[in-house]
């Protein structure tokens, strides 16, 4: 674990995201650097030059890559959930919990008899993905007491309406291949929601775009969306945006 801006920031095995693209850029900057080898050995400059660039270009945005995976999205998440200030006592709901990592990092400051569910299909779009690594992962933080994992569906979640206090997501949503599907999968979010209940989705920015407009139509009005800069953009293939919203109270 490691300090950053006075969080504490747990490091244990939550695994790669998307493993085949940072290993094709890996081989992308492998390949450059062999073919530069090999052109400038045949006394072809220009073509060497090319493959060089082509290869430094890919250790770039692979290093990109690793830290917004490895690193970067754990800070960018302990600076979002410091700013929700919880009370401790909240019910809350990771859609697409994945190996824990905001799950766990959420029920850490549920203190006060609050409790976290991670919801998930365990794809493999996440390495080692599975729900024992995640209940692992819990337990190894200490939080195995106050989290719960389920298998489900984010197009139909099995809870009932305003169940939870925050319904959260990172790099959950879009993994849902069709539009409609990440739409009903934003609705159902809302609808497990309390009145009063807060939402936060990390996701690309022309995704999360599509949320909020989703959320308008459902009469949500404290909406916001923040991008989460460099730390969260992997490498510069994927900025990311945090969408923020309220569900309105009866009559609000």
């Amino acid at each position: 674990m490691s300090k950053t801006a006075g969080r504490t920031v747990r490091r244990y095995p939550y695994g790669v995201d998307a493993p085949p693209i940072l290993a094709a850029l890996g081989g992308l900057s492998a390949a450059g650097v062999a073919v530069s080898a090999a052109s400038f050995a045949e006394n072809r400059p220009r073509r060497g030059t090319i493959a060089l660039a082509a290869g430094a270009v890919g250790s770039v945005v692979a290093a990109g890559y690793a830290y917004t995976t490895l690193y970067g999205k754990f800070v960018a998440w302990e600076h979002e959930l410091d700013a929700l200030d919880l009370r401790g006592s909240e019910r809350m709901l990771d859609m697409g919990c994945g190996r824990g990592a905001v799950l766990v990092a959420t029920a850490r400051r549920l203190t006060q008899g609050g409790s976290a569910v991670g919801a998930d299909v365990w794809t493999k779009d996440q390495s080692g993905n599975s729900r024992e690594t995640t209940c692992a992962n819990a337990d190894a933080e200490g939080v195995a007491d106050r989290v719960e994992v389920v298998d489900a569906d984010l197009r139909d979640l099995p809870f009932d309406a305003g169940e939870f206090d925050l319904v959260t997501a990172s790099m959950a949503v879009h993994n849902i291949r069709d539009r409609d599907g990440r739409v009903q999968a934003v609705r159902e979010a809302h609808r497990v929601l309390k009145p009063g209940g807060r939402l936060r989705i990390a996701d690309p920015v022309s995704m999360v775009r599509t949320y909020a407009s989703t959320l308008r139509e459902l009469d949500v009005v404290q909406i916001s969306e923040r991008s989460l800069g460099w730390r969260f953009a992997y490498g510069g293939l994927a900025p990311i945006s945090m969408l923020r919203a309220t569900k309105p109270l009866p009559g609000s």
